[in-house]
């Protein structure tokens, strides 16, 4: 009996552990952390979403992506994103790479035929297609391309939305970011954001017509 009840109170005393860690560290830390990032940070803690306006924004009705998210285009007046192995791509819900080692058949193979692709469609030689065109990034979200993919693309975009070369070629530089603190990472540039100042120059060239 004594053994039952030595055991009784064991439970009881891990229960209320238990129920004591899930409010403080279930709850309350989150609800803390959250309530300080909105203050703080709130376009990030929203999920850095940005309007057709290439503005910021915190309200997900007005936005047209996110800044930290790639997209999927078909349109050849858009600048086009890296692949993704994201579900049926760059889908937040199923981020990942496509686990397929570098010496992997199926790896080679999409690479090659990615590589044709490319070329084709910007009228290169396949030995001017960037790595970054034709692999996907490890999250498979990768917002950003390298400024040889996005120059690749200048004269396909620039002559569907009826631009200047040079101005397209203005508008990547100007949305070309340098390596982090000035050493990490590489120089990228995010496509959503390039978009939205293609359109948005575009119609300014329509509108001056």
């Amino acid at each position: 009996m004594r053994d039952l009840l030595a055991l009784f109170r064991q439970s009881l005393a891990g229960l209320r552990v238990l129920v004591v860690a899930t409010l403080v560290l279930g709850v309350a830390y989150p609800l803390l952390v959250t309530g300080i990032a909105q203050v703080a940070v709130p376009w990030q803690a929203n999920g850095s979403l940005v309007t057709a306006a290439g503005e910021r924004t915190t309200d997900a009705d007005e936005a047209v992506g996110s800044a930290l998210l790639g997209q999927a285009t078909d349109d050849d007046g858009l600048f086009r994103p890296r692949p993704s192995a994201a579900g049926d791509g760059w889908d937040g819900l199923a981020s990942g790479g496509s686990n397929l080692g570098p010496e992997s058949p199926e790896l080679l193979a999409l690479v090659e035929e990615r590589r044709a692709e490319v070329a084709a469609r910007e009228g290169v030689d396949v030995s001017a297609v960037p790595p970054d065109a034709v692999t996907a990034s490890g999250s498979g979200l990768d917002p950003h391309v390298s400024p040889a993919y996005a120059a690749l693309q200048v004269p396909r975009v620039a002559a569907a939305q009826g631009l200047d070369e040079a101005a397209v070629r203005a508008l990547v530089a100007d949305h070309t970011a340098g390596r982090t603190l000035g050493v990490l990472g590489e120089p990228r540039v995010d496509v959503l954001e390039l978009n939205i100042a293609v359109l948005a120059a575009a119609r300014d060239a329509g509108a001056g017509d």
